[in-house]
């Protein structure tokens, strides 16, 4: 089988590049359509990437969408379409598209943030940072694998006192005390680690030279096309946008540009950037069956 991402494999130029791109697009661009297409772009890398498990996130976080969805309402009254009154307070059909809108963006920054982790590694962004911003980037580092690192090992902890007849209990008391101890463990754990990476760091001579890389990334014609490619489209996307072609304002009124005649173009150029990882992988998956056939 496969062991790599074909994205995965380019230069960490070209992959930050990208994420840069989606990510900073899926922010600011608000336009529905525009956030669906990078909604659905978004869903099928991550999918490619996580496999079964990624059906399963996915999943999850429809449930997520529906609440943030249904709750902006409350907060932001604004809107003339008033569906009905909450605690004498109006709820607007506007008000609440404006909630899917910015809920579709969370989600959305969610999955590109799973592709990001799985494709940008923290050796590649050491690789691409670590000469110019050394501190900086071992920081960003650090703090992208505390997140996963803290969540498995605070499993591991609760599955260890489970085993020694301390699970978490059936009153809320007692779910709090166990709380508390796996967190104390896992605060005493972190404090450990960050003292055995200081001093690990310091004995390896850390910042007292010009750094090296583990693993040697060179800059191929392959990724030179591509940077390009993402440049110009990305630069196509821009123009678009300047030109008033994504426009959308919600609140007090429904504001939406229509996306036809020249603004399809923008529309294109945004589906073409983002499904550059997805071609790839079909790519390199398609070959890889041919090859497997013609054994």
């Amino acid at each position: 089988m496969m062991e790599q991402d074909a994205f995965g494999k380019c230069h960490p130029a070209v992959n930050f590049l990208f994420f840069v791109g989606a990510i900073g697009f899926g922010v600011l661009i608000q336009h529905p359509v525009y956030l669906a297409a990078g909604a659905l772009c978004a869903g099928i890398y991550y999918m490619l990437l996580h496999g079964a498990q990624g059906w399963k996130r996915i999943l999850q976080l429809l449930p997520l969408f529906v609440l943030l969805t249904l709750i902006n309402p409350l907060f932001n009254i604004q809107g003339e379409r008033v569906l009905f009154d909450v605690f004498g307070r109006p709820y607007t059909l506007e008000a609440l598209i404006y909630g899917a809108d910015v809920a579709g963006i969370f989600v959305v920054m969610l999955l590109w943030f799973g592709c990001y982790n799985r494709i940008l590694t923290g050796d590649k962004f050491t690789s691409l940072f670590g000469n110019w911003i050394p501190a900086i980037s071992l920081l960003l580092v650090m703090v992208f694998r505390m997140v996963p690192g803290l969540m498995g090992k605070s499993k591991q902890i609760a599955a260890a006192r489970r085993s020694v007849g301390k699970g978490v209990g059936t009153s809320t008391r007692q779910k709090l005390d166990a709380g508390m101890a796996v967190l104390s463990a896992l605060i005493s754990w972190a404090l450990e680690g960050s003292v055995v990476t200081g001093d690990s760091m310091r004995a390896r001579g850390y910042g007292t030279a010009k750094r090296t890389s583990f693993q040697l990334y060179r800059m191929t014609v392959r990724d030179g096309l591509l940077l390009a490619t993402m440049m110009f489209l990305g630069a196509s996307v821009i123009g678009v946008a300047v030109m008033g072609g994504m426009g959308a304002e919600f609140t007090p009124r429904l504001q939406i540009a229509p996306v036809s005649g020249w603004s399809v173009l923008g529309l294109a150029a945004y589906c073409l950037f983002l499904l550059i990882p997805t071609a790839m992988h079909c790519k390199e998956a398609l070959q890889w069956s041919i090859s497997k056939l013609k054994i």
